[in-house]
């Protein structure tokens, strides 16, 4: 790798250890660990009620042939986000565009909430995509500047339990809210939320930005703002042209992919794209592991309700299992001596991710039972706990300070364009295949085409999991 160290330049001031055998919970991390974890409770939350409540959302507004839209609408927005936040970050510290994002992200769940028809509604996941990017960079940034190397592995971790309690209650929550008072609320109640986040952490953040300032008055870089305007824009119009499905789908989805793979070739670190060895790898990683997971489980809860039967609550729940397993797999890639087995546990995850996907679809056979998606979720979890966190550890530690900003940026683009990517591919499979009409005419007959639609979707993300698991040896220096 030609990446620098965290420790080989350090114009940027590095996180003080004055408590070296302490952990992220001791007396001088304990307010800002709160703080940030508590931020990512509140995005899991809603990821999980969403979840539950957005087969129920986009049959009642007729949107179900845009289904996969509202969840890639949100990473598309993202795209730019991301970028804007990196560079805010590296030039006025990441506590406004935390406080921003935060905001923004509260008003599209309102937009979402009291949207009269689909496009709406999917314009509210947009804005809730601007504040979700926002928000994500702004967090890794403050890990990057806040604790020291030996820390940040336990702090990915607790990010990944604070999935615990909302894949439990998130489900049952939103399934009770969605049947009784209907999906609306499941939105609209969800900006509450954000005032604990906004408590707990603000003090804690004003004195980590106090005791690490960053230099002030330096200008955004409008090359890299105008690529991931692009980078949106182009996202958008592929996803357009998916949901067309007729010749004239050929105009956007041309103009789109003009404008996504330039601003992508310029966003991402040099070699991404080609999987180069070292950071580019570690970058490219992150894409391929979300979007094949997130593009099937976007679509486990209408697999269950339209073909099992289920309801929202127990489809919603079909996904609990992979929210803990995840924290238990982040939580074994942070065990002390886990560091030399860094690409062994990226390997595995990937092929526990690709079992899972694949164990997923065989809810398809009428004989196999249902609480089967459930177990496979769960071995999904594990896999990516182990791989997400172990990307995001890797990253950090070939970073210079003064990058940390932009690759982390970078990790979470990749994230957001996996998703973008695989997620509007699984919608257009389903459009294609008929999976949109056919489950709204024949919900919970676990018709045959729709079945069809389903297992296509859920053996391709498997496959694309594999890749991963093939690419993965990569990640180490040539």
């Amino acid at each position: 790798m030609t990446t620098a160290s965290p420790t080989s330049v350090d114009p940027a001031p590095v996180p003080l250890d004055d408590d070296p055998g302490g952990g992220v919970l001791s007396g001088r991390y304990r307010a800002l660990t709160l703080g940030i974890v508590s931020v990512v409770l509140l995005l899991a939350f809603e990821a999980t009620a969403v979840n539950t409540a957005m087969p129920v959302a986009a049959r009642q507004l007729d949107g179900l042939g845009l289904y996969a839209f509202a969840f890639s609408g949100y990473f598309t927005t993202t795209l730019f986000a991301l970028v804007v936040s990196g560079q805010w970050c590296d030039r006025r510290g990441p506590l406004q565009p935390l406080f921003t994002g935060i905001a923004v992200f509260g008003a599209g769940l309102v937009v979402a909430g009291a949207a009269p028809g689909m496009w709406l509604f999917v314009a509210g996941r947009a804005v809730q995509g601007l504040g979700g990017g926002l928000v994500i960079v702004a967090l890794y940034v403050v890990v990057g500047r806040a604790y020291p190397e030996r820390l940040r592995p336990s702090v990915f971790a607790a990010f990944s339990s604070a999935w615990v309690l909302p894949s439990i209650v998130g489900p049952v929550v939103s399934g009770a809210v969605t049947q009784h008072l209907g999906w609306r609320w499941v939105f609209l109640a969800v900006p509450v939320l954000i005032l604990l986040p906004l408590a707990v952490m603000g003090p804690a953040l004003a004195r980590s930005e106090r005791e690490h300032p960053v230099a002030k008055g330096a200008d955004f870089d409008r090359r890299r703002t105008v690529l991931a305007a692009m980078a949106a824009v182009g996202a958008g119009l592929l996803q357009y042209a998916g949901q067309r499905l007729d010749p004239l789908g050929l105009l956007p989805a041309a103009a789109g992919a003009a404008l996504l793979l330039p601003a992508v070739l310029g966003l991402l670190p040099t070699g991404t794209l080609r999987a180069g060895r070292g950071l580019p790898t570690v970058i490219l990683l992150r894409g391929v592991a979300a979007g094949a997971f997130f593009a099937a489980e976007a679509f486990i809860p209408l697999m269950m309700v339209t073909q099992r039967g289920l309801s929202p609550t127990l489809a919603g729940l079909t996904l609990t299992s992979g929210g803990l397993s995840w924290a238990l797999g982040s939580w074994l890639q942070g065990r002390p001596g886990a560091e030399r087995y860094r690409e062994a546990m990226i390997r595995g995850g990937f092929v526990l991710t690709a079992v899972a996907i694949a164990g997923a679809a065989l809810v398809l056979v009428p004989a196999v039972p249902a609480w089967v998606a459930a177990v496979a979720w769960g071995v999904g979890g594990i896999g990516m706990g182990l791989t997400v966190a172990s990307v995001s550890v890797l990253m950090m530690k070939l970073s210079a300070p003064e990058d940390a900003g932009a690759n982390s940026a970078s990790l979470q683009m990749s994230d957001a364009l996996g998703n973008v990517l695989l997620v509007g591919l699984a919608g257009v499979l389903f459009a294609a295949l008929g999976g949109g009409s056919l489950a709204a005419a024949h919900e919970g007959a676990g018709s045959t085409g729709s079945a069809g639609a389903f297992t296509v979707i859920f053996l391709t993300m498997a496959g694309v999991a594999l890749l991963g698991a093939l690419v993965s040896g990569r990640v180490r220096r040539a």
